[in-house]
């Protein structure tokens, strides 16, 4: 018994720094054991963006001659135009028909018409005419670098009009005919009934209305007749012009991309767009030998145009070489009835 008092002190400190070494390692087991924190860091540079708002889809503007239903018939060219006429010009034969009779809008085609009239009137080429508010597009809201108070010739609004398809400069050439914007387009419909155009109709000199109609069958009398004037086929088959206007200099390039690409001898031609009349196109060439008036309206996709006239360029020069006259055309589709829309349907614009 007094040995065991004797070393109980010494238990007691043993035990005791026996607990306080324990104590620390428990810690330190129970810290590993404990599951840590997920920390997530905001990685430099980048930002939280939220989700954007679905756009909602547009409605899908359908032509008149989508409306009509002459997409619904193919051809044996595979043409995506749904009216497509190639002709002669020297023989007067066609070599294909699809649709010509067909009456539907003809958008920037009409500067054809324009040009010829301005061109006819033998006003002065020369003298400036000045871009007005009259002039904005207000049936379309199209976009024109040619700004309000802009000065140019005559013959430059032409060229511009021709060539670039410019809107603001073709209804400046209509306000500055004498008698204004109403007896320039009396002249042109007065020329279209001259020309035998028995299913064409006018209502300004762009293009941009709608209402502003025709067939290929006149369309190619149209080309014929402009094709007459030297001016007109310079103008319209020039590649690209620059223009001053204030202290800049603007370039502008030929709507028609055949006319830049170097491999057509086009005489002359005319593109024209809006969402009612399709992509159209005429043109005067030379293929295969013989001088062929091609008028090609209402196709679908915005190269389409120029591949059919590809496609056609194809067909003439995979014929057998024969005599020009001898030369046989495929069987043309018969021709549906002329197909008159009056009215715009709602929201195509």
């Amino acid at each position: 018994m007094r040995v065991t008092l004797q070393f109980l002190p010494w238990l007691l400190a043993a035990c005791l720094m026996a607990a306080l070494a324990a104590a620390p390692a428990e810690s330190q087991a129970k810290q590993q054991t404990s599951p840590k924190p997920v920390v997530y860091k905001k990685k430099p540079g980048i930002k939280s963006v939220r989700p954007r708002a679905k756009l909602r889809a547009e409605p899908i503007k359908l032509s008149f001659g989508q409306l009509s239903g002459l997409h619904a018939g193919g051809d044996q060219l595979d043409l995506k135009s749904s009216v497509a006429l190639v002709l002669d010009q020297d023989t007067n034969e066609v070599l294909f028909s699809k649709n010509s009779q067909a009456v539907l809008p003809i958008a920037s085609i009409t500067k054809l018409m324009t040009a010829l009239v301005v061109t006819e009137a033998l006003q002065p080429l020369d003298e400036v005419l000045t871009i007005g508010a009259e002039d904005i597009d207000t049936e379309k809201g199209s976009h024109s670098r040619l700004q309000v108070g802009t000065p140019l010739s005559r013959e430059q609004m032409l060229h511009l009009a021709l060539m670039s398809s410019e809107n603001r400069a073709a209804n400046a050439l209509g306000r500055h005919f004498p008698g204004g914007l109403s007896a320039f387009v009396a002249a042109m419909n007065r020329k279209a009934a001259a020309l035998g155009m028995k299913d064409t109709h006018y209502v300004e000199p762009t293009g941009l209305s709608s209402r502003n109609q025709s067939s290929a069958t006149d369309l190619a009398l149209l080309v014929r007749e402009a094709g007459k004037h030297p001016l007109i086929r310079q103008h319209s088959t020039s590649i690209e012009q620059q223009v001053a206007v204030g202290s800049r200099q603007l370039q502008f390039r030929n709507t028609n991309g055949l006319v830049r690409s170097g491999e057509w001898e086009i005489g002359l031609q005319k593109t024209g767009y809006i969402s009612e009349a399709g992509r159209c196109l005429v043109m005067q060439a030379q293929l295969s030998g013989r001088k062929l008036i091609m008028v090609l309206l209402d196709s679908a996709g915005k190269y389409s145009r120029m591949g059919d006239a590809e496609r056609i360029r194809k067909w003439l020069s995979d014929l057998p070489a024969v005599a020009p006259r001898a030369l046989p055309p495929i069987a043309p589709i018969a021709p549906l009835a002329p197909t008159v829309v009056t009215s715009v349907p709602a929201k195509l614009s």
